[in-house]
Formats: C-alpha cells, sequence, structure tokens
C-alpha cells in the first residue's frame, strides 16, 4: 500500500512532537506562571528562545522568528498550486517550496487577576486567559520536531512568536509591514484553544472566520447647568443616552438579517455631581462586521447618529474612530487539504463554526493566505467550561499535544496547497 509523502511527515511530525511533550508542557508551566503584557514580553520571548532548537532572529520588538527546515537556496518554485482533487503523485521524494510556510503563536498575555488556583498561577495582575502560553509551547515542540524531520519536510517551517495580540499597536499589523523576512512565506496558519468546541476536534472552515473589529468614541458636547434648571443647558447625559439606544436600534433596521453586525458599548462616562449637568459626556464602543461594505456602513452609521441625535437635544456629536484588525478569511485550499489531514493528527473536524470574536491575524492577509483552527477544550481532561478572556480559564496540559498536531496539520495542508506538489513514498 503507498501513502503520500504529506501524510508521511504529518505522522512524522506528530511522533516527533509526542517525544518534545514533556519539555513543552514544563514550558507551558513556566510561561504561565509569568504572564507578560503586550509590548512587554522580553522575559516571555528569552524563556521560548531558549527552548528552540535554532537560534531566533527578534522581530517587531519583542518578537520572534525562527526557520527550520529545508534549504531555501536552489529551490525552484511551484508553478502551480494543486488543489486536493488534481494531485499529481510520484515515487520521486518530496520538492520543497522556495518560500516558507508560517505557523503562528502569540506571546502577550491580558491585564488579569488569575482565579484558576493552580500550582502555576500567576501571582500578578497579568494572566494568560486566552490559551497563548499553551499556543507558545505548542509551536514549541512542532518546531522541535520538524527540526528533526529537517530535509524531509515539504517546506521550511518559519516559526512566528508574535507580540502584542491583545493591544495595539499591533504585533501582527507590524509583521505585515514586512516584519517577516524575504522570502515571505507561502502562507502563515495558527492553531488557537476555544473552550466551546469539543474535545479533539477542530473547527476549520473557509471563508470569514473571525469579524474585523473597530473601536469609536463618542462625545456629547452640551451646556452645563445646575439641575433646578435644566431648560438653561443642553443635558450631554440625555443625548447621550438616546445615541446609544438608537445606534441599537439601527443597527437592527439598517442591516441585513442574514449578514449581521456587531455593536457593543462597553464604557459611558460623564458629570461629576448629581445635580449638574454636564458639559460632555463620553461612550466607548466596539463595531464588528464579516464583510467589509457592513463594516464601512457601520462606521458611517455611528457618524450619523451621534451628529443626528445630539443635534436633536441641542447638542454636538462627535466620533474618533480607532481602526483595527479586519476580518479573518480562513483560504479555502488549505481548509480541504487540512480536512483530509485531521485523522491522521488523530483529531476530528468539528461542526461548521463561525465567530464575531477578532484576531488580528488578519492583518497578515495582506502579506500570504490564512488559515486558523479552533482547537476544541469542552470535555478535555478536568477542564472546567469557562469562556476565553475569563479569570478562571485553564487548558489543560493535554491541550498543549492537540493544539501542536493542529499547527502541524495547517503547516503540512499549507505545504500540500502552495507548496510543491506532495509526492508518494513507499
Amino acid at each position: 500500500m503507498r501513502r503520500s509523502t504529506d501524510t508521511y511527515v504529518l505522522e512524522a511530525l506528530v511522533a516527533g512532537i509526542e517525544r518534545e511533550l514533556p519539555r513543552a508542557v514544563a514550558l507551558r508551566h513556566r510561561l504561565h506562571a509569568h504572564p507578560e503584557l503586550a509590548h512587554a514580553e522580553r522575559g516571555t520571548a528569552a524563556a521560548v528562545a531558549a527552548e528552540l532548537p535554532v537560534a531566533a532572529r527578534s522581530v517587531a520588538g519583542t518578537g520572534l522568528l525562527a526557520t527550520v527546515g529545508p534549504s531555501l537556496a536552489d529551490r525552484p518554485s511551484p508553478s502551480e498550486r494543486p488543489s486536493p482533487t488534481e494531485r499529481p503523485s510520484s515515487t520521486d521524494g518530496p520538492s520543497p517550496t522556495t518560500r516558507p510556510v508560517a505557523v503562528r503563536a502569540e506571546l502577550d498575555a491580558l491585564p488579569i487577576r488569575e482565579r484558576t488556583g493552580a500550582r502555576f498561577a500567576s501571582r500578578g495582575e497579568a494572566m494568560h486567559a486566552c490559551g497563548h502560553d499553551v499556543h507558545m509551547a505548542a509551536l514549541v515542540a512542532l518546531t522541535r520536531s520538524a527540526q528533526a524531520l529537517g530535509e524531509e519536510l515539504p517546506a521550511p517551517l518559519l516559526a512566528v512568536f508574535q507580540p502584542s495580540e491583545e493591544a495595539y499597536p499591533s504585533g501582527a499589523q507590524m509583521l505585515a509591514q514586512g516584519g517577516l523576512g524575504s522570502p515571505t512565506p507561502a502562507a502563515i496558519v495558527a492553531a488557537h484553544v476555544h473552550p466551546e468546541q469539543g474535545w479533539g476536534t477542530v473547527a476549520l472552515d473557509g471563508g470569514t472566520i473571525n469579524a474585523s473589529c473597530d473601536y469609536v468614541e463618542m462625545v456629547v458636547r452640551g451646556e452645563s447647568s445646575h439641575g433646578a434648571y435644566p431648560h438653561r443647558g443642553r443635558d450631554a447625559i440625555l443625548a447621550l443616552a438616546q445615541v446609544i439606544v438608537a445606534l441599537h436600534a439601527q443597527v437592527g433596521r439598517r442591516f441585513d438579517p442574514l449578514h449581521p453586525v456587531v455593536l457593543t458599548v462597553g464604557t459611558v462616562s460623564g458629570g461629576e455631581a448629581e445635580n449638574v449637568l454636564p458639559a460632555a459626556a463620553r461612550a466607548g464602543a466596539a463595531l464588528r462586521a464579516h464583510r467589509p461594505e457592513d463594516r464601512r456602513a457601520l462606521r458611517a452609521l455611528v457618524e450619523e447618529v451621534v451628529g443626528g441625535v445630539a443635534a436633536a437635544h441641542g447638542c454636538s456629536g462627535e466620533v474618533q474612530l480607532t481602526p483595527g484588525e479586519p476580518a479573518l478569511e480562513n483560504d479555502a485550499a488549505i481548509v480541504a487539504w487540512a480536512h483530509e489531514m485531521l485523522p491522521a493528527a488523530d483529531l476530528a473536524r468539528a461542526p461548521e463554526w463561525r465567530s464575531y470574536g477578532s484576531d488580528d491575524m488578519a492583518f497578515l492577509g495582506a502579506v500570504a493566505p490564512l488559515a486558523m483552527g479552533f482547537v476544541g477544550l469542552a470535555g478535555a481532561p478536568g477542564f472546567a467550561v469557562r469562556p476565553l478572556h475569563h479569570p478562571e480559564l485553564l487548558p489543560p496540559d493535554e491541550a498543549v499535544a492537540a493544539v501542536a498536531r493542529a499547527q502541524a496539520v495547517l503547516y503540512v495542508a499549507a505545504a500540500s496547497a502552495y507548496g510543491a506538489p506532495a509526492m508518494a513514498a513507499a
């Protein structure tokens, strides 16, 4: 019986990951116990670099890049990108692409005080409450496993340890602006834990899987007055309250319900005394959409409603927009290959699932095709289901292996989709 080289490589990577797990889990514990916030991940980067099998180079401030696998020199660039149904075969060995496949993990933690009670819990005001410690440890295990395969890999593996996923300026945006070096990756992939998906499964679908996210500050300016004489002022708080209500109402009436958008007003402030109408009131909101046209329309809607409703109350309204990440689009070819390969890594495909969460990996879509899979935690040994960013979220140590296997699947799938055609091996 014959089997393809990509299956052979994937199985070899998985076997190597198993050998690396004790070391990777110990690294996960150290990273979890000593989290660092965005733009300050120096100790985290140093801990990761010390475990990598090759020297890493610094990028985007505190980020790291490390490349393992076949040499980039004298490798022919593929003329076509094969599809799973058009795949050629040969008895020759693999012919790697000249461009690496990047696998990304995140370095930063969140400004949350941990409440997990784990023996390796953080004791300060920061916490890995989004699984980044698991992602980093998994990518180190995969990189060490890939290094052992060397020239047998179908493409160089570029391990990307990205800073500042949770805050602006975005680490991925900095990488997209030339930070990934030359040659640029043929594809960029990642795996992210998720507590809503079942243990042993990976949610991996083509098309838009995460939303864009923009931030707006809305300021309504009125005229201050004593609370006993409201007619002598212009009530900025009342106007802002009506702005908030109108925004939610208009989102439900101005957008196709088959293409939803999400508006969240998360902060409101104004005034210093109970019996004084303040001169200004402020609110902060997040705007999310899957389609670029809806993103643009949502931005315009906020401008229109803030200005119009404020004016109706005799006030003025201003909007300050902070553009965030675009929607994350999973590449269909990588996803198709990955679906075929999941069983070889002891993983199953989860039911179709998309999110209105956001991830700055989407910025890297300007560089290369992307694919992100969500590795399920629900039902994992000893795991208490908590949402992402919760102070009690604690993926089990077994998640390191699951994420590393998913990363391996995505790496091999991307090499198959955008590298040289994988060959058949005896």
